[in-house]
């Protein structure tokens, strides 16, 4: 292969958010609908912030630092039957990566208010993209088993399936 054998991430800000437990977090962003947050970004990194004010939504990666160590079958928020991670948006990850898309509402120095936030207090933000959503959707999209579970999503919190506790 041609890549290294192990990557190093180094967060770059910290999302603040009112939710402190995993079981009373939205489980997604349409499940936090007007949740206010702001996203911290560290001193040395805000002026890559600049322009970033024109978009109306951000993509936040970041690190689920909080969850528990990874099982390539899990059994998701919305369902009762094993999936394979990958089929999945359970925190519970080989890389414990999290990408959320919230509403950007302004950006005053090198913090950023947003809005729609499904992410717990503190959380280390290891990178911001500007969701363009014509770069992102492809035609019709196929929601395999989480199709017929969609509307569930909406105001469902977590629980501690995926908590390090």
């Amino acid at each position: 292969m041609d890549f290294p054998s192990t990557i190093d991430l180094h967060p770059i800000g910290v999302i603040r958010s009112p939710y402190q437990e995993p079981s009373r977090t939205p489980i997604q962003p349409v499940a936090a609908r007007n949740t206010a947050g702001t996203v911290e970004v560290f001193p040395e990194f805000a002026e890559g912030l600049r322009d970033l004010e024109g978009f109306s939504h951000v993509m936040l990666l970041y690190y689920f630092h909080r969850s528990r160590k990874c099982s390539l079958l899990v059994t998701p928020y919305l369902d009762d039957e094993a999936r394979g991670v990958f089929a999945t948006r359970a925190p519970s990850r080989p890389n414990a990566i999290g990408v959320s898309i919230v509403r950007l509402v302004s950006v005053e120095g090198n913090t950023l208010a947003v809005k729609d936030l499904d992410v717990l207090d503190g959380t280390p933000l290891l990178d911001i993209k500007p969701h363009v959503e014509g770069f992102h959707v492809h035609g019709k999209q196929r929601l395999g088993w989480l199709g017929p579970r969609m509307a569930a999503a909406r105001g469902k919190k977590g629980d501690e399936r995926f908590s390090g506790k």
